[in-house]
Order: C-alpha cells, then sequence, then structure tokens
C-alpha cells in the first residue's frame, strides 16, 4: 500500500469514513470498500487504539442509503444511518442505462438527468450532517456541453455550481472532455484523474510481444481535441505521436453535431508499427472505427483502440465486424461506466478495473494528504514497462 508510512505517522483523518455508492455505481463501490476495508484491517500504529480512530477499522464504509420512487416517477433520498460527522464520499455513474424505474405502468430506462438527480437527493438527505462531502462522478454529467457555441445552456457548469451550492467540497472526476470546466467553481475542489497508468498496464498484461520504442509503436490521437491525452502518452512511453483531425460539414446538422466529412492525418509514417488510438470516449465508435481503417490505409500493423469510457450507444456490432476484417486488434476501456455483458464477454475487450485507484484516492484524501503522486502516474509508468522490458511482469 503507497504511502502508509505518511498515512500512520504523519497524518489522521478528517473524520470517520463513509461510502455512498449509488445504484448506478453499486458494484464498483463495493470493490473499492473491499480494498479499503482490506487494507485498513493490516495497519498496524500505536495510534489507531486512541478513541479519536474508532471506527478507522471496520467490515465496511458503505452507508446504506437508497432512492425510492412513487408509481408517479418521482423520488425520494433516504439515508438508513447516520452520518453526523463522517468524511463522505459519494460515487455516480451517471451513463448507467441498465437500470430502470416504473413510471405510471411503463418502464422507463434511467438517463444522466435521472442519477444527477438521485445524487443530488442524497446529497440533500444527508442534511449538512456530514464532515465534509466529496463527490466521484467518474463520467462527468453534461461535461460535452462544457462551452458555449450559440444561444444555449451551459449544463455541465451548472451542475458544478449546483452542487457546490449544496455542500460538496470537492469534486473528482475521470478524464474530463475539458478540463476547463473547473472555471466555473474556482474557488472549490475538482480533479480530473487520467488513467493512463492503467491502460498501459492491462495492455502490457494482455499482449507480451509489444516493443515500446520509436521503430515499433505509436500513440495516435484522433481529433485535436485529445492531443494533450496522446502527448502525454507518447511522452513517457517515449515514442512517436500523430493526430487526426476532423473535417466537418458546418452547414447541416445530423444527430445533434456537425457530420465528419473526413479525418486528415498529421504525423510521422505508422507503416508496419503497433498503435494507441487514445481517447476520453467512444460513443457510437463511428469515428474512432474510421481512424482506425485510415491508420489501415497507410499500412499500421495492429491497432489498439482506448478510451476511458466505453458507451457504445449503437451497439457492439460495427467493432464485431472492424475486428473480423482486422481492421482493430484490441478494444480497451474502464469499468467507471456501465459494462454490458456482450461486451465482458468479447475475445478483443480489455477491460481496466479501476476500483483500486479509486481506493488509493479515497484513502488518500480520508487522511488529508496530497493526491498529486497518484494523479501523475510517470513513475509507476516507467518502472512498469522496464519490468515489462526485463521480462518481469
Amino acid at each position: 500500500m503507497p504511502n502508509d508510512e505518511i498515512f500512520l505517522t504523519e497524518s489522521t483523518p478528517v473524520g470517520k469514513l463513509g461510502i455512498i455508492p449509488l445504484k448506478s455505481c453499486m458494484e464498483l463501490g463495493c470493490k473499492v470498500d473491499k480494498y479499503l476495508v482490506n487494507w485498513r484491517a493490516d495497519r498496524e500504529a500505536d495510534h489507531l487504539d486512541h478513541i479519536t480512530m474508532a471506527g478507522y477499522k471496520s467490515n465496511s464504509y458503505i452507508v446504506d442509503a437508497e432512492v425510492p420512487r412513487f408509481g408517479s416517477g418521482e423520488a425520494k433520498g433516504t439515508i438508513l444511518q447516520s452520518v453526523r460527522g463522517l468524511d463522505i464520499f459519494l460515487i455516480v455513474d451517471v451513463t448507467n442505462y441498465s437500470l430502470t424505474y416504473s413510471l405510471c405502468g411503463h418502464t422507463n430506462h434511467m438517463s444522466p438527468d435521472d442519477h444527477f438527480a438521485d445524487l443530488k437527493r442524497i446529497i440533500a438527505a444527508i442534511e449538512g450532517k456530514a464532515k465534509r462531502i466529496t463527490v466521484i462522478m467518474p463520467f462527468l454529467y453534461e461535461s460535452r456541453q462544457h462551452k458555449r457555441s450559440s444561444r444555449e445552456s451551459l449544463d455541465c457548469a451548472i451542475a458544478l455550481q449546483e452542487l457546490i451550492s449544496m455542500g460538496v467540497d470537492n469534486i473528482i472526476t475521470f478524464d474530463a472532455h475539458d478540463p476547463r470546466v473547473q472555471n466555473a467553481i474556482p474557488l472549490n475542489g475538482f480533479e480530473t484523474v487520467q488513467p493512463a497508468y492503467q491502460f498501459i498496464k492491462n495492455i502490457l498484461k494482455n499482449d507480451k510481444d509489444l516493443k515500446i520504442d520509436n521503430d515499433h509503436l505509436m500513440i495516435i490521437s484522433p481529433d485535436e481535441g485529445g492531443t494533450n491525452r496522446a502527448v502525454y502518452m507518447a511522452g513517457v512511453l517515449g515514442v512517436d505521436m500523430g493526430m487526426f483531425y476532423k473535417r466537418r460539414d458546418y452547414s447541416r446538422i445530423v444527430n445533434g453535431r456537425n457530420p465528419i466529412v473526413a479525418h486528415e492525418f498529421l504525423g510521422s509514417s505508422v507503416e508496419g508499427k503497433d498503435v494507441i488510438i487514445v481517447d476520453d470516449m467512444i460513443s457510437s465508435g463511428e469515428s474512432m472505427i474510421d481512424v482506425a481503417t485510415e491508420l489501415k490505409k497507410r499500412k499500421a500493423n495492429r491497432i489498439f483502440v482506448v478510451a476511458t469510457f466505453g458507451l457504445f450507444t449503437d451497439g457492439l456490432d460495427k467493432f464485431d465486424k472492424a475486428v473480423e476484417s482486422g481492421v482493430i486488434y484490441r478494444l480497451v476501456t474502464t469499468n467507471l461506466t456501465y459494462q454490458t455483458p456482450e461486451l465482458l464477454a468479447r475475445p478483443y475487450y480489455i477491460n481496466c478495473d479501476m476500483s483500486k485507484y479509486i481506493a488509493y484516492i479515497i484513502d488518500t484524501l480520508n487522511h488529508d494528504c496530497s493526491i498529486s503522486g497518484l494523479l501523475d502516474p510517470y513513475e509507476r509508468i516507467h518502472k512498469l514497462v522496464k519490468r515489462y522490458n526485463n521480462g518481469d511482469f
């Protein structure tokens, strides 16, 4: 366990730990809880027996809470145990469409709006009794609507301000579409976490014959908006990067956006190289497959499609066909959003479990320690690659 020495000799918890995973994120929350229970059970220090550390070791840190609904579709948040003085961490997946509720006899799938409303209901039910509230929202609500380009709503900024006004102290998200949205709450805690280490670790674990050098590997950004993500990963691995920019038809709108006319490539030759295309999310997947197809035309070798959030709004059929035709070699996403059983069963799919990483973040913040070392995985990636190259991985 990293930073144990700091935890035990230089810090005490902000308050007794409490985790509230909403139903949308219950499986991930239970995994996080299990890590924390095991780590704290194994810690030994004299001051852990002090009265101020009561509840530090526990069989579970999950706080019982629920959001029951009426037949009209209305709901209420309910806390089923005391939260007074707790350091609360709420975990919610606003993209989990698998959950349903009854609305006047009809079955409705929960939308991001429903999940965000349930989050606010639980915060309201806490009634200001917690010592501190941190919201962990892996997929930031309405994050693709991060800037105003016409007379339109600015939903993400409003949502952040709403959470802060309700008493939330910190907001933690993963791979925000545009981190500048935090300017909406400049005086409050906002962290966007990159899962670069988990991506590289799981790719290397599943493929033992990758050669990590300029002659055999290249990182690609599928658009100009994700360039920083690709630059970081390429810099850490010491390989080249390239990018595509999307030429769009701004004269019309299809499904809420200007359709892409063509993908133009900027970068050195990809011929014969393994390629990692990295982005924040896969929505329908059309753009990623188009980029992979363009790279194959340029004689790229194996193509790894990597994204933090795999939404797959149009299903998996197009990815099945892309793999069968040899356009895509591996598909890599995290468990930060809902994963269908069909996705997990695909032989070409690599799942990056983020529960341990989230547990590290919660444990560190609960001790009021800096998480800067967790946010920048540069050293950990270097050690990982070194082990891999030495055959010790």
